[in-house]
């Protein structure tokens, strides 16, 4: 029987180890034993993802039951326990081997699964969870010929003296791994947050959460990168120089961007401006898209991207068409003949703008007798919208051509020199003439 402080995997160090190992009778029986830790894996992971539901972006689940974190975990997990209790009873071979694959693969799966849903987009991603696989295979293999205890010892011996301590090649490459481990779990951390919080939003509330999201992850960087920086042996208190000349760095040249920095998180904060919301900027007009730390993008209705930097939003003017109300209202001005029936054009003007699908019957369209002009009478034709992202162009040219038709088929007459003038306070006017 083994005492307790050899149940931990075991390095076999040459080839003939090797063979005598795996020719005892008993690795049939650490062979079934594997097996079942790998259905027990492959069971319990089917029954966690049906009973919690099924998210291809979760790190522990993937698109298949075996694609994640869970399932290496699960049968580490239980590999190590069944190696535990088999080294009571035989010599242990196969599990000695099995042990060290599967952390590395769960090293692997964590590294690769936590980059994919933090840097979804990024190109060098796939270059890093590369470098981490090799690393990875690269350590087990090391590890289970038994070369990596002897490997760290000379890389241990490699040192040399910076200020009052000493460093080693062996200290700097586990400061790295460390720092890799931390950075690897803060950024974990911080997709959860992130899915969290932007789960189910929108409108308002969605740029209210991004804004909490980036700051928590900005939060956990920061705190990551300095426990990082610990691992690795510097000197923290030496970055209060870098500190201070970064300050004046920002205070003198890097005024502008600084300034969009805040800019954007204050839009995030007070919500004044929403993912969603139809704006005009300057003679920019659309739909707000994306509201990044830096700048915010609006899509016009001709599919053209405004990125406009956000202290712009903030210093000068901007309407923002869907803040207090979607309903948003439009005019059209009509001149008829002085001997048509005032009550009958006011009647045919507001049944032309009921028949627009998109035109609401609450508030109902109106009709009034602005004036009488040199050329006739002039009435103002006034109609309400609630879709501004469909377009207000379309809208306004489909009313004015139900007018057109419906004065022509009663034989109302239009004078041929009309006077266009804006109504007063209206929005997005279209005069027929």
């Amino acid at each position: 029987m083994s005492s307790l402080h050899n149940r931990v995997p075991q390095p076999i160090d040459d080839f003939e180890g090797w063979l005598a190992a795996f020719s005892q009778p008993t690795v049939a029986l650490e062979l079934l034993t594997l097996v079942g830790c790998v259905l027990l894996a492959w069971a319990l992971v089917r029954a966690l993802r049906q009973a919690v539901g099924r998210d291809e972006r979760s790190v522990f689940f993937g698109r298949k039951d075996i694609d994640g974190v869970l399932f290496p975990l699960l049968l580490l997990c239980l590999g190590f326990g069944a190696r535990a209790v088999l080294d009571r009873y035989i010599n242990i071979a196969v599990l000695d081997l099995a042990v060290p694959v599967l952390l590395a693969l769960v090293a692997i799966r964590t590294g690769v699964k936590v980059l994919q849903i933090a840097f979804s987009q990024a190109r060098w991603v796939r270059a890093l969870e590369q470098t981490i696989s090799w690393m990875a295979w690269l350590a087990m293999v090391l590890w289970v010929s038994g070369v990596l205890p002897a490997l760290l010892n000379v890389l241990d011996q490699i040192s040399w003296k910076v200020g009052n301590s000493h460093l080693s090649v062996r200290n700097i490459i586990e400061g790295l791994l460390t720092a890799g481990v931390v950075m690897i779990i803060t950024l974990w951390m911080s997709a959860g947050i992130e899915a969290r919080l932007l789960r189910s939003a929108t409108g308002g509330e969605l740029s209210l959460r991004k804004a909490l999201s980036n700051a928590t992850r900005a939060l956990l960087l920061f705190v990551g990168l300095i426990v990082a920086l610990s691992a690795v042996g510097i000197d923290l208190t030496a970055l209060s120089v870098l500190g201070g000349a970064l300050g004046v760095g920002i205070g003198l040249g890097l005024q502008k961007l600084a300034a969009n920095y805040v800019s954007g998180f204050v839009i995030l904060t007070e919500r004044n401006l929403r993912i969603g919301d139809f704006v005009k900027v300057e003679n920019f007009e659309g739909v707000i898209t994306e509201i990044n730390a830096r700048y915010t993008v609006v899509r016009s209705q001709t599919g053209r991207e405004s990125i406009v930097p956000n202290e712009m939003l903030l210093s000068t003017r901007v309407e923002n068409l869907s803040l207090a109300d979607a309903v948003v209202a439009q005019s059209t001005q009509v001149l008829v003949a002085f001997d048509s029936d005032a009550r009958q054009v006011m009647d045919l003007l507001k049944a032309a703008a009921l028949a627009q699908p998109r035109v609401l019957k609450d508030p109902s369209p109106s009709v009034q007798l602005s004036q009488f002009a040199a050329e006739g009478l002039e009435f103002t034709l006034v109609y309400w919208m609630n879709d501004l992202p469909n377009g207000q162009g379309n809208l306004r040219s489909d009313v004015n051509l139900a007018v057109l038709q419906t004065l022509r088929a009663h034989s109302m007459v239009i004078p041929q020199a009309a006077r266009v003038n804006p109504a007063p306070g209206s929005v997005n006017q279209a005069f027929l003439v």
